[in-house]
Formats: structure tokens, C-alpha cells, sequence
């Protein structure tokens, strides 16, 4: 069927006349009878009764209008949830982030976030960056959030933050008393790791390798909760973000260990497909997530052992 058609149908039997229906089209009447004409001839059936005064749908006519009445109602609610993606406060932001940025950088942004814009559904995704970064190439999610080397063919990295990676320990740990710390303390040390794909032991192994410590994980944990909980037990050392340890350091049940020579820094970065056009919600998020990057720049926690 010829939506064209449709629509001056639609117009005609609304308006109750030829004349009326070519009004609201603003096309002639001559065009409207000849496409009508063309409609019933496609259906093989008479779509109105010819009145004196206007015309009225037939049986057929009636059961068309309805379908039409449907098909348009639902095209003017496409072009309004169209037209509201062009507003700040509405859709959704599917956001994916790896461990470290969505359980200790993003809560307090996506809080501010929507109280600003409570219309804006939010969700937020926490994975390993080799899973944020599939889910990004899959298209599930809009946004991602990454530690560790930028090494995606299809997507653009962009640093929003910086983060330090520190040595952890239980406070009564042989080596707490030592700090700060020569590299050789670190060789034969049991050392807690999260599993392969995580950013933050991509980051680690890099460092120690440069460093020229080759240090075997002698645990791999799942998240960062787990190996802190660990780690306070007396069970091994960690290298963490600074910012998952505040306040286990501020409790006294961790402490930073200092070594010498050795400052993990990296970079933190937002993740997108190439070319991708953010909404105007998601570009109010990235603002005011830079915003609060600016304000809180990352910085290893100062009480040390």
C-alpha cells in the first residue's frame, strides 16, 4: 500500500470532504481525487460514499481509517521521542565501566547527574575493560570507561582522569615496618591480581616488567573488594587504585607501602566507537564528569606504613 495514498486518505476522511482533505494537505483537489481514485482502484474497493455535500467512509473506509488513525499516531510518537533525544533530560545512557571507575569515580557523577536530569534513564554496567570494550563494539552500551592501555582498532580513546596505582598491605605485614621499600623487598612476595582482561593488572604487570620483577600472582581475585579483604587478612600484597583504598587506609586496616623508584601513574579513559555523535544527554554527562575530574584529581592516599 502507498503510504502517500494512505495519508490523503487519512486527510480526506478526517476532514470530510475532498476539498477539506486537500486543505490540510495543501495540495490540490484535482491531486487528492486522482491519488484517491488510484487507492481504490489498488484495493479494488470503494473507500467513500460521494455525497451531495463531502463524502463518508464506507465500510472499507472505516476499517482503513482505523489502521490509519493507528499508523499515524504512532509516526507523531516517533517524531516527539525523536525530537526529545535532541533535549538535555531525556532517553537513556547505557554506560559500561571497568571495575575501579564504575565502583569508586562514577557513583558520585551519576548522583549529581540525576538529580540534575531525573527524566535521563541511567544504567551503568561494571566488567572487565576487555568486556566493556566488546559490549562498546556490539553496540550495548553508549559510553565506556577504562583502565589500562588503549588497544581497540575501532574505538577512540580520550583521557578524562589519572589514577595512581599503590602497594597495599595489612598493618602488620613484615614489609609495613620497612617502608619505604628497595624493588628487591618485592621479589619473592606473594602479590594478589585480578584476572586476566582487568586494566589495573595489565597496568601492574607492565610496571613490574620495566621494572624487571617478574612476580607470579599468587592469587587471582575477581574484584577489588575481595583482594582488600584479603590483602588486610596478612595474605600477600596488592597494587591498587588509590582511590579503592581510602578508606580502608583512613580505618587503619591497610597501609600504602612505599617503593622506591617506582610510581604507577595511568591514564583513565572514556571510550566510543569511531565517529560516534553523543546525544545531548550523554554530552551533559561527559561535561559534568569532567568537571568533577578536575575538581578531584587523583592522588595516592597520604597515610603510609
Amino acid at each position: 500500500m502507498n503510504l502517500n495514498h494512505l495519508a490523503i486518505f487519512h486527510a480526506v476522511a478526517l476532514a470530510g470532504s475532498v476539498s477539506g482533505g486537500a486543505k490540510r494537505l495543501h495540495i490540490s483537489q484535482s491531486a487528492v481525487s486522482k491519488q484517491l481514485g488510484e487507492l481504490e482502484t489498488a484495493l479494488d474497493l470503494a473507500l467513500f460514499e460521494r455525497l451531495p455535500r463531502g463524502v463518508r467512509p464506507t465500510e472499507a473506509g472505516r476499517t482503513l481509517l482505523d489502521y490509519s488513525r493507528r499508523l499515524f499516531a504512532l509516526e507523531a510518537e516517533a517524531e516527539r521521542a525523536l525530537g526529545e533525544l535532541k533535549q538535555v533530560g531525556r532517553g537513556r545512557i547505557a554506560i559500561g565501566a571497568s571495575r575501579t571507575i564504575g565502583a569508586y569515580m562514577l557513583p558520585p557523577v551519576l548522583a549529581a547527574f540525576h538529580r540534575l536530569h531525573p527524566e535521563v534513564e541511567l544504567s551503568l554496567q561494571v566488567e572487565n575493560t576487555q568486556l566493556i570494550e566488546a559490549k562498546l563494539l556490539a553496540g550495548d552500551i553508549d559510553i565506556g570507561f577504562a583502565e589500562g592501555t588503549a588497544n581497540g582498532e575501532h574505538l577512540d580513546y580520550t583521557v578524562f582522569a589519572r589514577d595512581h596505582l599503590v602497594l597495599i598491605a595489612a598493618p602488620r605485614h613484615p614489609l609495613a615496618a620497612r617502608s619505604p621499600l628497595p624493588l628487591s623487598a618485592l621479589a619473592g612476595q606473594r602479590l594478589l591480581m585480578h584476572e586476566e582482561g582487568s586494566g589495573t593488572r595489565a597496568v601492574t604487570e607492565l610496571a613490574l616488567q620495566a621494572k624487571q620483577l617478574q612476580i607470579r600472582p599468587a592469587m587471582t581475585l575477581a574484584s577489588s573488594e575481595a583482594i582488600k579483604q584479603t590483602v588486610a587478612t596478612g595474605t600477600g600484597l596488592a597494587f591498587l587504585s588509590s582511590a579503592a583504598i581510602r578508606s580502608e587506609v583512613e580505618a587503619g586496616t591497610l597501609v600504602v607501602l612505599e617503593v622506591r623508584g617506582m610510581r604507577i601513574q595511568r591514564p583513565l579513559y572514556r571510550v566510543q566507537p569511531h565517529k560516534a555523535r553523543p546525544s545531548p544527554s550523554l554530552k551533559a554527562f561527559l561535561e559534568l564528569l569532567d568537571a568533577y575530574a578536575a575538581s578531584n584529581p587523583g592522588a595516592p592516599p597520604r597515610r603510609t606504613a
